[in-house]
């Protein structure tokens, strides 16, 4: 597979510069693991890799990065602000340290991991600094229900280009989408895949024979007929290619609605507004 097969699939982020809408979620991976996923997702053609420093393997995403033969250009390497990071000064030395365990060129977006309590304003007027003065190619924020978009906006000086949430049919967050796309702010859907948990529902094993795919490819497709940008996670193979593999298909209208009634407000991740 090759780059090309993402067709239109990617977001033109609101400060002009485009994004892959599917990409490889690097949590939980370490060492060798980790970069043999992350050569193993680049061959397939993915060019988005998602990491934190939260995750403990800028190293490895980076290593993986620089002993692949593609121009840097072609690459979108997203990475985040630890909690225990967050505060005007301490953001900024987070984003150098980031940049030295990555060693691999520039960041091309930078995020809040989660909106900390008393910290996050001053977390984002340091992510502005940062874009202000060319350091990094985009900013934005995670795990931002309407409230903390609420308390943001009205005081940036830039506007944050990618909101990263849990986000999947079964937490189908109708109004924050929306709120997102009014924005003009890209949402980012992790762990779209509900981690498998509801590969066994009969309404997407029925769309899945439908089509001749499988229940995770359906998840895919639908977060990109929607405009969501997706970072599925993966070690195996396998599994890359098959994730990747959905350009090759399109869902109806009707059983794109008939997905949107599978919301079941079902989590994997803890629900932000009830920890800050």
């Amino acid at each position: 597979m090759h780059p090309q097969q993402y067709g239109d699939f990617y977001a033109e982020l609101n400060n002009g510069i485009r994004m892959p809408l599917l990409g490889l979620g690097v949590y939980d991976m370490y060492g060798l693991e980790a970069e043999t996923a992350i050569h193993h997702a680049l061959e397939i053609g993915y060019r988005l890799i998602d990491t934190a420093t939260m995750y403990g393997n800028e190293v490895e995403v980076g290593n993986a990065i620089r002993q692949f033969s593609v121009s840097r250009n072609e690459l979108f390497v997203t990475t985040k602000v630890n909690d225990v990071d967050q505060g005007y000064d301490q953001t900024l030395r987070a984003f150098e340290a980031s940049q030295r365990m990555l060693n691999c060129g520039h960041i091309d977006l930078y995020l809040i991991h989660w909106p900390i309590k008393n910290k996050r304003l001053d977390t984002w007027r340091a992510l502005e600094r940062l874009y202000t003065d060319g350091l990094v190619r985009a900013i934005g924020v995670a795990n931002y229900m309407i409230p903390f978009l609420d308390e943001l906006l009205p005081i940036t000086a830039i506007q944050p280009v990618v909101n990263q949430v849990e986000f999947s049919p079964y937490l189908f967050l109708q109004d924050l989408l929306a709120r997102c796309q009014k924005e003009k702010i890209v949402l980012q859907a992790y762990t779209p895949l509900v981690r498998g948990e509801r590969f066994n529902d009969l309404k997407l094993q029925g769309l899945a024979q439908k089509y001749g795919k499988t229940p995770a490819q359906i998840i895919l497709r639908w977060a990109l007929q929607l405009g969501i940008s997706t970072i599925p996670k993966s070690i195996n193979p396998k599994r890359l290619k098959e994730n990747f593999d959905v350009f090759d298909f399109s869902i109806s209208d009707e059983d794109m609605a008939f997905m949107a009634t599978f919301n079941e407000g079902y989590r994997v991740v803890p629900d932000p507004m009830s920890i800050f």
